[in-house]
């Protein structure tokens, strides 16, 4: 899992995140408030005032549920599928991205709607027109939904997928690790569009149905 969130700007947090990323598979990783020894699957937070995601024993993440105005904020875990999502291939055009994978989210730091792709040289931040993410939210109202900062829409349109999810925030810098991890070459080569793939599946398995549309 991917442990910290890269401020825009700053390479250098960049290149320690995807180096604690895989550094975890290899060493157990320990609670960033108390130091206890965490399982493979725990909590995470995040650190608002900085964007940095700390891992969290069961015990302090708790103290921080239902928090919205402290330090940290914890991340949730609930995966949304969005089957019935509404996006045109004008409409993705419109939105300016090189590549056909990319997530949303609303930083409450910096005021805005942000828009990420994952990169062979890590997360990389797009300049979002605030009229085609307008156009966006208006054809499917259930982006409201997303909480700032914690949760992101996660968009997969390589090939010919086209699949949409709310998610946690730390997922979507675990899969900015796997290809910064798995990339090869100029293309990427098979290993890292195998563990794109594979990425998806999992979300796909663990997601909940979210189509209600208000």
């Amino acid at each position: 899992m991917l442990h910290e969130l890269p401020p825009q700007n700053k390479s250098n947090a960049v290149l320690a995140t995807l180096r604690r990323f895989v550094r975890a598979s290899a060493t157990q990783e320990k609670c960033e408030l108390c130091a206890v020894g965490l399982p493979p699957e725990h909590r995470h937070l995040l650190e608002l005032s900085v964007g940095r995601i700390i891992c969290a024993c069961q015990a302090c993440a708790f103290r921080f549920h239902d928090v919205v105005d402290g330090r940290f904020r914890l991340i949730p875990r609930e995966i949304r599928s969005l089957s019935q999502f509404r996006l045109t291939d004008y409409e993705w055009d419109s939105l300016a991205l090189p590549i056909n994978l990319a997530f949303f989210h609303y930083s409450t730091l910096e005021s805005k709607m942000k828009a990420t792709y994952p990169s062979p040289a890590g997360a990389t931040e797009s300049l979002l027109p605030l009229d085609s993410w307008q156009t966006l939210a208006s054809n499917n109202p259930l982006l409201t939904r997303i909480t700032p900062d914690v949760e992101a829409l996660l968009v997969n349109r390589v090939d010919r997928r086209r699949e949409y999810y709310i998610v946690p925030i730390d997922l979507c810098f675990e899969l900015v690790g796997l290809i910064r991890l798995h990339w090869r070459g100029l293309s990427g080569g098979d290993s890292v569009w195998k563990e794109i793939a594979d990425f998806f599946n999992r979300l796909k398995k663990a997601a909940l149905p979210n189509d209600a549309v208000p």
